[in-house]
């Protein structure tokens, strides 16, 4: 399933947008655009759909309705989220359709209710909220029937497609030590802190076969690296184990605490690219690693993505993994930023882009510019 089309009102910092998109999607845009919340739209959907999650849990997530409520969305109190969504081959493709409006009780416990509640499949309304029942109780209103497997029957498709959506930034000191951070691991563990965890637990069929594919990328890509694999310690505790060249025999054996960063990224980025094949949301990539690599990543992604027909949405700052000549204008949504909220349009939609790649410039050379913030060069003039 491909998601192809988004709308946000009042999500975050978008007071309004509606854009197409494709199976791989770069979002660039300045610090602070909206990129991760851009992100955060598919997960909050993906935060209702699973399971001991639902409308309110996800809401609390994420601060309260006046954390997600665009700030310029003055009197229109309503936030919503609507996405549409491809199953199957031109020949026979289904198109879903899920929308979602929320608003905050005035009263009360001023819990946010669904305001409206709309899925359709092949232009067909499957659902319409608020329904007659609803009506006679409100408590109704306060969940969603995306959460409810009683009541998601027609539409179960798309709430286990919303379920399975995965997201990942891994931070290298969380994996490393994990324990040396106090608060405990949520349900969703995007950061790595259970990276280990999860990748142990994977059947070991499946676990070899996606190290030994780690390793031959990891191989071209960090010096003397030999061979990586899973171990556990004494206590039962998971590590990954690699043997780097070295002039005496068995000292060259590491643990992931000994790794770089930019070993542990790509090792999580390339797992993550292996582990499944539904949407997948990326953030930044490129971090620590070199810019060798970073620029083979979209050829890698569009590979694998290619054998699996999966989706695969990447925020990133990186010129260098926009210089692959294999993105077009369609690839990529521009995030600008304005007092009015964030505006994202698709490149190719803007013609001074278009006449650019026309002439021969690569996305990279075109867009990365048009996301400088306007007064940067004056940073320099910053002193004590």
């Amino acid at each position: 399933m491909i998601v192809s089309r988004i709308i946000l009102t009042n999500w975050r910092n978008f007071r309004s947008v509606d854009v197409s998109i494709g199976k791989r999607v770069f979002l660039v845009g300045p610090n602070a655009s909206g990129k991760s919340n851009f992100l955060d739209a598919l997960r909050f959907l993906r935060d209702i759909a699973k399971p001991g999650g639902g409308l309110q849990e996800a809401v609390k997530e994420r601060g309260g309705i006046s954390k997600i409520r665009c700030l310029a969305a003055r009197r229109d109190p309503q936030i919503g989220v609507e996405v549409e969504i491809i199953n199957g081959e031109e020949s026979s493709t289904t198109k879903w359709c899920y929308a979602l409006s929320i608003k905050q009780e005035v009263r009360g416990y001023r819990q946010p209710y669904v305001y409206s509640e709309r899925v359709t499949k092949n232009g067909v309304l499957i659902l319409e909220r608020p329904e007659k029942d609803d009506e006679k109780d409100r408590v109704r209103l306060t969940q969603t029937h995306l959460e409810q497997i009683n009541a998601n029957k027609e539409f179960r498709e798309i709430a286990k497609f919303f379920e399975s959506i995965s997201y990942l930034h891994l931070v290298p000191q969380l994996l490393r030590h994990p324990e040396s951070f106090g608060m405990p691991i949520g349900k969703e563990d995007p950061f790595g802190r259970s990276f280990l965890e999860r990748l142990i637990q994977t059947p070991e069929k499946t676990r070899r076969s996606r190290l030994r594919k780690i390793e031959d990328a990891l191989r071209l890509a960090v010096p003397q690296l030999k061979r990586l694999t899973d171990t556990k310690d004494e206590k039962g505790i998971p590590h990954l184990e690699a043997v780097y060249e070295h002039w005496r025999p068995g000292a060259g054996k590491q643990s992931e605490e000994e790794f770089s960063d930019g070993t542990l990224r790509l090792i999580g980025f390339l797992w993550a690219l292996l582990e499944g094949d539904s949407l997948l949301l990326l953030e930044e990539p490129e971090l620590s690693l070199h810019a060798g690599i970073v620029q083979l990543l979209p050829g890698l992604i569009w590979r694998i993505q290619n054998r699996k027909r999966r989706q695969i949405i990447i925020s990133t700052h990186s010129a260098d993994l926009l210089s692959d000549r294999g993105i077009d204008g369609g690839d990529v949504l521009i995030l600008t930023p304005s007092v009015e909220g964030t505006n994202v349009e698709v490149a190719s939609a803007l013609a001074d882009v278009r006449a650019l790649l026309d002439q021969g410039f690569s996305i990279s050379e075109v867009v990365i510019p048009r996301t400088k913030p306007p007064n940067i060069d004056q940073l320099n003039l910053f002193n004590e």
